[in-house]
Order: structure tokens, then C-alpha cells, then sequence
């Protein structure tokens, strides 16, 4: 069915952390943790910038364009009103109150889709060295996301090249019994 060869990752296609962008996903009302740690490996790494992204699912991709941003529409016309801005703002004064004074450069990407592939395209186009997510939302409600769309931080690692560092946003004493995806 495939009539090329996937690439795979390799040794020559490694993009060195020092002076390269970091790439972190983001969501509303994420915890800052994810948000700080990208910033700390930015600064530690020298990027010249940390790529913000946010890819809303109730949109879809129009249009890629070569420095990953995209044209995106409603996946329902109908209900197309424009709150998408809402949520850009939103984000855009969750970052910025969460960054503060960090003596880093970073920009918002507001994207489109399924959030493994918007992240891995916005990687691609500024050539990012590594890209920063977090674990899931705790409680119920991440639980079922997780199971019906799967683990983010799983899909980039499967089916990219770059290193994924994922930040975890809460951990299960080993005397708890098993882990929350376990259960």
C-alpha cells in the first residue's frame, strides 16, 4: 500500500537542542508546570524561540504553511461564531501571566485538528529540537479522552522523529496500587 519507506529516526536526522526552538502543546487552563518546564529547556537549550501551540479539534486545516501556521475553518458551519479568538486571547494571557519576566522568546500558534499532527507539523516547519507536553488531565474526564483519542505524548513519539519530553502533572505513589492508565 505504501510506496515509500517511512523515515525513521536515526543519528543523522538528530536536530541539536542548542539554538533550536522548543515546541510545547498547550491547552486551557493548563497547569503552569508544562508551560515552565518548556521555558527551562528553552533557556537551558539557548532556543531562539518557544512555539506555544494549541490545536483545537472543532477545527480542521484549510491550509499548512511553511512556517506552521495554518488556515483553519469550522468543522461545523453552523456553528462557526468566532470563538476561536476567544480562546486565543485566552491562551495568549494564560501564557503570558504564567511566563511573566522569563527571558524567553515565545510565540502562540493557534492550530487546528488532532494535536499530535498540528504539533508535528508546526516541529517540522521551525525545525524544532524537542517537543513538551504534559500528561493528562486528571480525574474522569481525561481518563475517557485518553481512551477514546489516545495518550499525545504516545502518537508523537510513534510517529515523529523528535524527542518528546512529557511533564507529568500527577504521579501515583507506588503504594497506591496501579497507575491511572492501568486502571
Amino acid at each position: 500500500m505504501r510506496d515509500r519507506p517511512v523515515p525513521q529516526p536515526g543519528a543523522e536526522r538528530l536536530t541539536p537542542f542548542a539554538g533550536h526552538p522548543v515546541v510545547v502543546g498547550v491547552v486551557p487552563g493548563q497547569d503552569p508546570l508544562v508551560v515552565l518546564t518548556a521555558a527551562a529547556w528553552a533557556r537551558a537549550a539557548g532556543a531562539p524561540t518557544l512555539y506555544l501551540a494549541y490545536a483545537d479539534p472543532s477545527r480542521y486545516v484549510v491550509e499548512e504553511h511553511a512556517d506552521g501556521t495554518v488556515a483553519h475553518a469550522a468543522v461545523d458551519p453552523d456553528a462557526d461564531d468566532g470563538s476561536w479568538e476567544g480562546t486565543d486571547a485566552g491562551l495568549r494571557e494564560q501564557v503570558a501571566a504564567v511566563l511573566g519576566d522569563e527571558p524567553v522568546r515565545w510565540e502562540l500558534r493557534y492550530l487546528a485538528g488532532r494535536p499530535d499532527r498540528a504539533l508535528t507539523h508546526l516541529a517540522r516547519a521551525v525545525d524544532a529540537a524537542v517537543l513538551v507536553v504534559g500528561t493528562r488531565t486528571p480525574g474522569a474526564g481525561g481518563r475517557l479522552r485518553e481512551l477514546v483519542e489516545g495518550s499525545v505524548a504516545a502518537h508523537l513519539a510513534h510517529h515523529q522523529h523528535r524527542p518528546v519530553l512529557t511533564v507529568p502533572l500527577r504521579v501515583v505513589d507506588w503504594a497506591e496500587g496501579p497507575a491511572p492508565w492501568g486502571r
